[in-house]
């Protein structure tokens, strides 16, 4: 039961990080918080647009670089590099399936109307379905891997998918508050 449970814990861990790899850390334009080989971003064209948006082959980029670091990272075995390709593929598919929620909620947003709180309600809903189909996908395509790392290789995962999170989703402190209360360490 234990080992289910920490084979569940990591792929959801891995599937995580799905997420980032679809959207990634989205750094503010001119603030030096952008990596040195992110591309330049065109002039905003209104206060509105501060924020670098990664075009569809940034995504592609981003997401090829961060399935590319899990494996490097992981330092993979013989034995385990025959059961990354059903890692590897279920991560790209999670990729491709929050592209298209991403397209569709873009969509959405330029409808003139909104709809209400419950349509609303619904549509995450809906989304957050989705994501845990991906994320059970994820977790079954990950538990042979995952169930053959030694302790150093389950530790360096644990890394890599925390660095692979988008700012503010890594944890206790990290971002946001944390054991601190929500005011931070030393106020209040």
């Amino acid at each position: 039961m234990k080992k289910a449970i920490v084979a569940a814990a990591a792929a959801a861990l891995l599937a995580g990080s799905v997420a980032s790899f679809a959207s990634g850390p989205v750094a503010q334009v001119g603030s030096g918080s952008a990596p040195a080989s992110a591309p330049a971003a065109a002039p905003a064209a209104s206060s509105d647009q501060t924020r670098w948006r990664p075009s569809a082959d940034d995504r592609a980029a981003l997401t090829d670089a961060r399935i590319a670091s899990l494996r490097a990272g992981l330092k993979l075995s013989a034995d385990q590099e025959k059961l990354w390709p059903a890692v590897e593929t279920a991560l790209r598919g999670a990729a491709q399936d929050a592209a298209k929620r991403r397209a569709e909620m873009q969509q959405e947003r330029r409808g003139a109307d909104r709809g209400d709180a419950i349509a609303r309600m619904r549509t995450q809903a809906d989304m957050m379905t989705s994501r845990a189909a991906d994320l059970t996908k994820i977790a079954d395509a990950a538990e042979p891997l995952y169930k053959t790392l030694d302790d150093g290789q389950k530790h360096r995962l644990q890394i890599l998918m925390r660095q692979n999170m988008p700012m503010g989703m890594q944890g206790p402190g990290k971002q946001g508050p944390g054991k601190h209360g929500n005011d931070g360490p030393g106020r209040g």
